[in-house]
C-alpha cells in the first residue's frame, strides 16, 4: 500500500472511531511523523478524504474534522432517508440467510447492553449488513460514504439519547430485523426512512450541539466548552 494509502486508512479509522472530534484540526506534520511519511502523501491523503465528506480543507487555515453542522445535518440525513430506502428495498430479497441471521446476532448485543461506542459500531455492521444484498454496488459505495460522512452525528445521537429514544430506537431496530427476517422490501423500506428522519429531527432538537452560525434557527443550540488540545492536534474553528 502506498503511503498515501495508509495515511487516508489510518486517518479514517481515527475520525471515525471519535479519536478526533468534529471541528478538531489536524497538523500535517504531527500526522506525517506518526504515519513515517513525507508531507505530499498526507496532502493527498487529507484531500481523499475530504472528498468523502470527513475532512474539511481551508486556504492558510489547513485541515480539520468536518464540523457539525445544522445545515449539512438536514442535508445528509435527507439524502440518506431517499437512497437507503431504495438500496434496502432492493436488498431485503436477496440477503443471504447467513447475513439476515448476523443481523440477528447484533441487535442481540445491542440490547443486552453497551456503551454509546460499541453500539456505534455494532449499528453500523447491522444496517450495512442489510443493504449488503443490494445489486449495485454505485448505491452501496455512496451509502457507505453517506455513513462515513454522518459518523459524528451519529455519535452525538448516541451520546445524547435518553432513554425514550433508546427505546425508540430499540424497536425500530427490532421492526426493521423482523421486515429484513421475512423478505418484506416496502415495510423496511418504510421503516428505515422512519428511522433516519427521526434521528434527524432528535438531533435537530437537541440543545448545545450546534454553533450559532450553523444552526440558523433557535438561539439556544450552542456548543458547548472546548474540549483541551491534544499532542499534534489543535482544536479547528
Amino acid at each position: 500500500m502506498s503511503d498515501s494509502g495508509r495515511v487516508v486508512d489510518g486517518l479514517r479509522t481515527a475520525i471515525l472511531s471519535g479519536e478526533y472530534a468534529a471541528g478538531e484540526s489536524i497538523r500535517q506534520e504531527a500526522i506525517a511523523k506518526q504515519f513515517g511519511a513525507s508531507r505530499l502523501p498526507v496532502r493527498e491523503a487529507l484531500r481523499t478524504l475530504e472528498g468523502e465528506g470527513l475532512v474539511t480543507l481551508e486556504p492558510n487555515r489547513g485541515a480539520s474534522v468536518t464540523a457539525l453542522d445544522a445545515e449539512e445535518l438536514d442535508l445528509l440525513y435527507s439524502t440518506r432517508a431517499r437512497i437507503e430506502p431504495v438500496v434496502l428495498a432492493d436488498s431485503v430479497p436477496r440477503l443471504a440467510e447467513s447475513t439476515i441471521q448476523r443481523c440477528g446476532e447484533l441487535l442481540e448485543r445491542i440490547e443486552a447492553g453497551v456503551d454509546p461506542v460499541e453500539f456505534l459500531v455494532l449499528d453500523r455492521r447491522f444496517h450495512l449488513l442489510s443493504y449488503e444484498g443490494c445489486r449495485s454496488a454505485q448505491l452501496r459505495s455512496i451509502v457507505d460514504r453517506l455513513w462515513n460522512s454522518t459518523q459524528h452525528y451519529r455519535r452525538a445521537f448516541a451520546l445524547h439519547s435518553g432513554p425514550d429514544l433508546t427505546e425508540e430506537t430499540r424497536l425500530e431496530h427490532r421492526l426493521l430485523y423482523r421486515a429484513i427476517a421475512t423478505r418484506n422490501p416496502e415495510v423496511a423500506a418504510d421503516i428505515i426512512t422512519t428511522h433516519i428522519t427521526r434521528t434527524r429531527v432528535a438531533l435537530r432538537r437537541a440543545p448545545g450541539l450546534f454553533a450559532p452560525d450553523t444552526e440558523g434557527s433557535s438561539p439556544e443550540d450552542l456548543v458547548g466548552d472546548e474540549p483541551p488540545d491534544r499532542d499534534g492536534r489543535g482544536r479547528g474553528r
